[in-house]
């Protein structure tokens, strides 16, 4: 049986070609992907250039054939030239697979894309965002669908301006063995002054960082070329104590730390890249650490005005020799902890400093702290290797490439479910999508999403009961650029993804693109029942949902059943109260709202908590990874009460929800000083009037076109004008002057017109503030009204009608018509 392998994510099989096998080990090709192409198209006849026209820069092919793992060692240790830049691969993809294959009648009309499409009868050219053929062919997606357990995971993408260490860091799974607790302030609490470099010394700094105004260009593994630079300082002997800071790996963020005194050390976080903003989430390595003394670490460029750092969050360190020798993994640490506004700026834009004691506990030891607990591209890989080795879980998990990010980096789809026993069985099946990390510093999603990997592909017997019943669709990892290179909010265009579901560019947006167009396929063949994205909250405490208000009386409440289901089965962690389901406009462009508008009643953002529980058992603790991970289990426990064919736990939680709302009612009329009328329907309440805002979310706006878009649009928008511009005539003094006459005569004529009705009807168009929609008295039957209240009043006698107009309309109307016809008669 033939070994089959995967170079770089294309099938490989060592005996594909008996009769090139010699050729083969004797030559030495630039890449094995490269080789592979030479002899699949020489083999078959297509490729007739000579082999020295290819270049020849790599040197890792025997070593490869010989050793299969040599390229997942070279992805944690020495990171050469095992992949070719994406733009060299496409480069000498076309003219290898068109120019040489193609007739010249083809390649003389090569540069008329349409033309060249429809010669080939092929989809797989690639367009850009605005039309433009590039000349690229698309991946052949079944090449790369599957892990093989023989092959190589695939090496991260870097963009070419990051600098990216060659150490493997990883870190294991522990709980801590007792409850971590919130810190509780004294009062006492420093407020150290920043001083900055100035004052102080800079111990590491990034040399370059790509920020707003630049935009990405290309990607490569390892990031940028040549030597990696040691930027920490150099000891200057056994006993100099300074901090040896490190963040050049994945998911690493920090930008700067100076030494400000001999244990005291100011940090700086490197914004996301290609922008200036979005500072929150940290992640970071120290060594050379003394275990009896203080340290004292102080953020200085957070930008978000509240944190939960005030309401007693700690930071989490982890120590390498800890978990070697104990096996404890990250915890809580830090005292003296405080979170304040920073005084140093320079009055743009403000910044917020979180400053924190240590003690480390022992010498010598390599020690990396974060906002959380960080959860990498290369950790969901490795994951996802385990299931696809696995020969029970493999058998109804599928795993495919939904897309290539920007940087190249795979985007995985999971299809879960247990095959049908007949074509019948398998339609009736409803769906279930789930999605985490469009925001990849909220590594929250990633941990509920393992928790629910874990209990979906386990033998439980709820498991299979869900696998027989739906067809989960899971994107484990939506932003895997932003994870990979640290950023907070943003994918590689240097803007949030998740304020972008509505979006058309998919080169620029493929991760959501290709995410929305899945769904919306999904949704054509059967019902979703239920779409959830994972995320991760910085301002409030516990778990809750954020979803849509459903305006359809035949399902009023119904998209409330499933969180206020989830709060009862996880009653120390998820809040129903925090749930929130008014959809600002801000938010349109969310993953909840779209979804919800493409026709998905039940779609939520579920947003985890950074620091801890406020209820039951675990009140004033912070959650744990494995708390985290329940919650996945608890959303399958929910979706199987949900989906009970004895429907008395749903019909008693709609129950709750009128009486929780009328609760709310009474409390909104009590505070606007109102009475209300308890004999109206309650299904007659406009929700949206009474649910709060959801401005307490981690929210961003959307910062229209990525910065490689914005002069392409400015060229199209000056075309445009232009265009107008050549189509519109010059106009003499005299044409000019007549039809500002004209325009001043009809304006005149419509103010007049129009002044009777303003004056009368201003009491009718007044909206007086109310909760119902169908009363006499509210804002939208008044305005549902308006229409037939005008008709009746205009058909009143006017002598009758305390809403007659003066009596001088009627000449004045008159007389503007008269002018109006003499003009027109004139011109």
């Amino acid at each position: 049986m033939p070994v089959s392998r995967k170079v770089f994510g294309v099938p490989y099989r060592s005996n594909m070609f008996p009769a090139l096998k010699t050729e083969l080990k004797q030559e030495i090709l630039a890449d094995p992907y490269e080789d592979f192409m030479y002899h699949h198209l020489r083999y078959y006849g297509y490729f007739q250039a000579q082999r020295d026209s290819l270049p020849n820069s790599a040197t890792h092919q025997l070593a490869w054939k010989n050793n299969p793992q040599l390229v997942l060692n070279g992805f944690f240790g020495e990171r050469g030239d095992l992949i070719p830049d994406p733009p060299q691969k496409e480069k000498l993809l076309w003219p290898t697979c068109l120019s040489s294959t193609l007739p010249r009648q083809i390649e003389a009309v090569s540069r008329d894309s349409s033309t060249l499409t429809s010669l080939l009868k092929s989809r797989q050219l690639l367009r850009g965002d605005f039309g433009e053929a590039n000349p690229r062919l698309r991946e052949p997606r079944d090449l790369f669908a599957f892990f093989s357990g023989s092959g190589p995971l695939q090496a991260p993408q870097w963009p070419v301006e990051c600098e990216v260490i060659k150490e493997n860091v990883h870190h294991i799974e522990g709980v801590p063995p007792q409850p971590e607790y919130f810190y509780q302030p004294t009062g006492n609490e420093k407020i150290p002054e920043i001083v900055g470099e100035e004052k102080g010394t800079i111990v590491y700094q990034l040399d370059s960082v790509p920020t707003e105004g630049s935009y990405f260009s290309s990607s490569r593994v390892g990031g940028k070329r040549g030597v990696i630079k040691e930027l920490a300082v150099t000891l200057q002997g056994p006993d100099d104590n300074t901090l040896l800071f490190e963040s050049r790996f994945e998911s690493g963020n920090l930008q700067k730390a100076v030494r400000v005194d001999t244990y005291e050390y100011e940090l700086t976080l490197r914004t996301d890249l290609y922008t200036n903003r979005h500072t929150q989430w940290f992640y970071f390595r120290v060594q050379n650490t003394r275990k009896d003394a203080t340290y004292r670490f102080t953020i200085v460029n957070l930008l978000k005005p509240k944190s939960l750092y005030t309401l007693g969050m700690k930071p989490l360190m982890y120590s390498q020799l800890d978990a070697n020798t104990h096996s404890l993994g990250w915890r809580r640490e830090g005292k003296e902890i405080k979170y304040y506004k920073n005084q140093t700026g320079d009055g743009q834009q403000p910044f917020y400093c979180l400053t924190w004691t240590i003690q480390f506990p022992h010498d010598q030891d390599t020690c990396f702290f974060a906002h959380f607990y960080p959860y990498t591209y290369t950790d969901l890989q490795y994951y996802l290797l385990s299931v696809t080795n696995n020969p029970i879980q493999s058998q109804f998990c599928k795993l495919r490439t939904l897309c290539r990010s920007l940087a190249g980096n795979t985007v995985y789809l999971l299809t879960i479910t247990n095959p049908s026993r007949t074509p019948q069985e398998a339609a009736a099946k409803k769906a279930v999508v789930l999605s985490a990390r469009v925001h990849p510093g909220e590594s929250n999603g990633s941990w509920v999403m393992k928790g629910f990997l874990d209990f979906i592909l386990s033998n439980s017997p709820d498991a299979a009961l869900l696998r027989d019943v739906f067809v989960f669709k899971v994107v484990p990892m939506l932003n895997p650029d932003g994870v990979i290179v640290g950023n907070y909010r943003c994918s590689l265009a240097g803007r949030d993804l998740n304020r972008h579901y509505k979006t058309i560019l998919k080169e620029s947006f493929p991760c959501i693109w290709y995410t929305r167009n899945m769904i919306k396929r999904l949704l054509e063949e059967r019902e979703v029942l239920l779409y959830c994205d994972f995320h991760g909250h910085s301002r409030k405490n516990n778990i809750f949902l954020y979803g849509c208000n459903n305006n359809d009386p035949k399902y009023w409440l119904h998209e409330r059943v499933f969180p206020l289901m989830l709060s009862k089965n996880a009653p120390d962690k998820f809040s129903f109260p925090s749930c929130n389901f008014k959809v600002q406009k801000c938010k349109e462009g969310t993953g909840r709202v779209v979804m919800w508008r493409m026709g998905i009643l039940n779609s939520y953002t579920m947003e985890s908590t950074f620091g801890g529980s406020t209820l039951g058992s675990k009140r004033d603790t912070h959650f744990t990874t494995e708390d985290l991970k329940s919650l996945g289990y608890h959303v399958c426990d929910t979706l199987l009460d949900f989906c009970d064919p004895d429907q008395t736990k749903f019909t008693q939680c709609l129950a709750e929800l009128k009486e929780f709302l009328q609760q709310k009612i009474h409390k909104k009329f009590n505070e606007l000083g109102q009475d209300m009328d308890l004999e109206r329907s309650w299904n007659d309440i406009s929700l949206s009037d009474i649910e709060s805002s959801t401005s307490g979310s981690d929210s961003s706006l959307s910062d229209g076109l990525p910065v490689q878009l914005l002069s392409i649009a400015h060229q199209l928008t000056q075309k445009k004008m232009n265009r107008k511009k050549k189509k519109k005539p010059l106009q003499t003094r005299k044409q000019r002057n007549e039809q500002y006459q004209k325009n001043h005569l009809i304006r005149e004529f419509k103010s007049a017109e129009d002044a009777p009705e303003s004056a009368g009807f201003a009491s009718v168009l007044q909206k007086p503030p109310t909760f119902f929609k169908n009363s006499g008295n509210t804002s939208s039957s008044t305005m549902k009204n308006e229409k037939p209240r005008m008709n009746e009043l205009n058909g009143r006698d006017k002598g009758t009608s305390s809403l007659d107009p003066p009596k001088t309309t009627p000449s004045i109307l008159t007389k503007n018509k008269e002018r109006m016809q003499e003009f027109v008669h004139f011109t």
